[in-house]
């Protein structure tokens, strides 16, 4: 027989998850923040760097694409070992190393030398994003995922809102100084904080609940409770690994990436292409379309933690970002009917993005979990490289952008069909 949550078992889980939410979101939040500023930095890095090195769309297209190759390589075996090392370990060593190797990218002076650093960065990052969605599930009920997973992941919109107009600031503030560009100054300048973070971690981050030492004994039963899935269903990464559900997830994944990464990294060229020259113009021309993200993704983490449905919460943002992202193609020229389309797709995008992983958590449970979800993020992630390539290759061989976002567009409306042919029961 289910026991019926009483009033004051209600007021002590929400005061629990309002401690927990204090304790690990902000910190997880700040230190995505910095992983996603290089995700934006690198298409502010264009307008300069491409001139400065001479590097043509594709060879750019396939540098800021080249990172996911050594992402994808490197995060099962990562995730794999965050169980048996600990996340405060783990996300240390991730942090401190890409902190030291974007803050290098100011070194690169060829093409060779722009695909090598952009590989390392990926390989040191490699883990972190999955790794915190499994470090999430072990603290979170499947009634408050989605809500900590798009309060986490707001890391990526705010990084856009922020990373848009610092990054097109330091470039110009900063040309010149010291005999650096003015792309060098802003990979410097933005890739030291994660060093200090990762020195933060360790002190910061507890491996898992049993180890917080700001949690009370009746804390600890309680989220125990909550949670449960830890001790009572486990499965071994094995049997997660022949699930075929495992592998649709990665598909609709990897569609939704490759959009996102896409215009995350030609978002500044699309605006430029409108007519708008200016570096610090463009800047906040590009932070428009993630504040409307911000908010898209903390709505729909809300609604569909509070109705348990996620399908269709995922599809249909993911089909209205694929529509609109089309539209975008044929109003070029006209700069705010462009950025109006551009910016409801990012948003549509950003919340399919958002539900989407309370799916896998939430499917997946136990200590395999972070393999699993690894598994699906080192799948789908590839996509992170695949779509800025193509729309790189694209620009090479026709001039314009219209078929790389038109491409880009196909994407979503795929992970949509997907989503909704693909229901999850819950894995036991």
């Amino acid at each position: 027989m289910l026991a019926i949550p009483t009033p004051s078992t209600v007021d002590d889980a929400s005061a629990l998850y309002s401690k927990i939410n204090w304790r690990l979101l902000p910190f997880l939040l700040i230190c995505y923040l910095f992983a996603y500023l290089d995700r934006v930095n690198i298409g502010f890095a264009k307008l300069q760097m491409q001139g400065d090195l001479g590097f043509s769309d594709a060879a750019y297209g396939v540098g800021a694409g080249i990172f996911f190759l050594g992402y994808v390589l490197f995060e099962l075996p990562s995730n794999l070992l965050l169980p048996r090392v600990g996340a405060r370990k783990t996300f240390s060593r991730i942090l401190v190393l890409w902190g030291i190797t974007s803050s290098c990218m100011l070194f690169v002076n060829s093409v060779p030398m722009f695909y090598a650093m952009r590989f390392l960065l990926g390989i040191f990052e490699a883990g972190f994003a999955p790794g915190m969605i499994y470090y999430l599930s072990c603290w979170y009920g499947p009634q408050r995922m989605a809500r900590a997973i798009a309060i986490v992941f707001l890391a990526g919109p705010i990084g856009g809102i922020v990373g848009g107009p610092a990054s097109a600031w330091l470039m110009t503030a900063l040309s010149g100084h010291a005999g650096l560009a003015g792309w060098q100054w802003m990979f410097l300048i933005e890739g030291l904080p994660c060093v200090l973070l990762g020195i933060l971690a360790l002190r910061l981050v507890p491996d898992r609940p049993a180890q917080a030492a700001w949690l009370s004994e009746p804390e600890r039963r309680l989220l125990e409770a909550d949670v449960g899935h830890a001790a009572a269903h486990k499965h071994s990464f094995k049997a997660v690994a022949k699930d075929v559900r495992v592998y649709v997830l990665a598909l609709a994944y990897f569609c939704i990436i490759a959009t996102i990464y896409a215009i995350s990294f030609w978002l500044p060229t699309i605006i430029k292409a409108q007519g708008v020259a200016d570096t610090v113009q463009l800047g906040w021309y590009s932070a428009v379309p993630y504040v409307a993200a911000a908010f898209g993704m903390y709505y729909m983490g809300r609604k569909s933690d509070r109705s348990g449905e996620r399908r269709y919460h995922s599809a249909i943002p993911a089909l209205a970002a694929g529509a609109l992202l089309a539209a975008s193609i044929l109003a070029d020229g006209n700069l705010t009917v462009s950025l109006v389309l551009l910016t409801l797709a990012t948003m549509g995008l950003w919340m399919a993005y958002t539900v989407f992983w309370a799916m896998p958590a939430e499917y997946i449970k136990g200590p395999a979990a972070a393999g699993g979800i690894a598994l699906i993020n080192t799948i789908g992630l590839s996509g992170g490289f695949w779509g800025p390539a193509i729309i790189g290759w694209a620009k090479t061989a026709t001039g314009n952008l219209h078929l790389g976002v038109l491409l880009m567009a196909c994407l979503p409306l795929l992970a949509a069909m997907i989503i909704l042919a693909n229901k999850l029961p819950a894995k036991r």
